[in-house]
């Protein structure tokens, strides 16, 4: 399998062997959480490998900046790791798929594989498919008018008679403070996530931030 990868990362996993092929699990750890600390601010064992000091880095790393704020974040053209890493930084605590059929080619992304990932880092999920987009509607989308065209139907068609039920939104921002939504695209301007912000920043009730990430 090792030439199937890349010259650069056979290299990298050679040079990982040859510096510490020989070396524990708990070696392993250790040398990681010194070396990268913010990899261990949501571990478990932590406190294990690490002393007072060390666990004191660890913890300054931790986000704790919690003025409510609704962000949406797509997952095209990043791996899971990446995508985990985004939320983790901004400190979200729970996860809203606007994807009608939450399945994905893309490792990790799928409904079951998502859900758990986030479960794994303390994020919550929730599935919403009642804000989602049929796959078939996606199909030949060239141009930023073909999108623009796409979702103006689905705000007349999908977001406009859930109106009231958007609502849950202002609940689950004064539940988890930071909350995100999520679809595939990489740009918010091709992907519905966006109207539905827009949607929501314009009802007399929202009162948060909007940040794309």
């Amino acid at each position: 399998m090792l030439d199937k990868l890349t010259v650069e990362d056979q290299n990298n996993i050679k040079r990982l062997k040859k510096y510490h092929g020989s070396s524990s699990v708990d070696k392993l750890i250790k040398t990681t959480y010194k070396k990268y600390p913010y990899y261990a601010i949501k571990s478990e064992v932590a406190e294990r490998h690490l002393n007072s000091t060390e666990l004191s880095e660890v913890k300054a790393l931790i986000p704790s900046d919690n003025e409510k704020m609704l962000f949406t974040i797509g997952y095209e053209g990043i791996s899971i790791e990446t995508y985990l890493n985004r939320l983790i930084k901004n400190n979200v605590k729970l996860l809203c798929d606007v994807r009608k059929n939450p399945l994905s080619r893309k490792t990790g992304f799928s409904k079951k594989s998502l859900s758990s990932y986030c479960n794994a880092v303390g994020i919550e999920y929730l599935h919403i498919p009642s804000l989602g987009i049929q796959g078939e509607l996606r199909k030949n989308l060239n141009t930023q008018e073909d999108y623009n065209k796409l979702f103006d139907k689905y705000e007349q068609d999908v977001l406009i008679p859930q109106i009231d039920e958007l609502g849950l939104f202002n609940e689950l921002m004064n539940k988890y403070n930071k909350i995100a939504l999520t679809c595939f695209e990489a740009e918010v301007c091709q992907c519905h996530r966006g109207r539905i912000t827009n949607t929501l920043s314009k009802q007399a009730s929202w009162n948060y931030k909007i940040s794309h990430i």
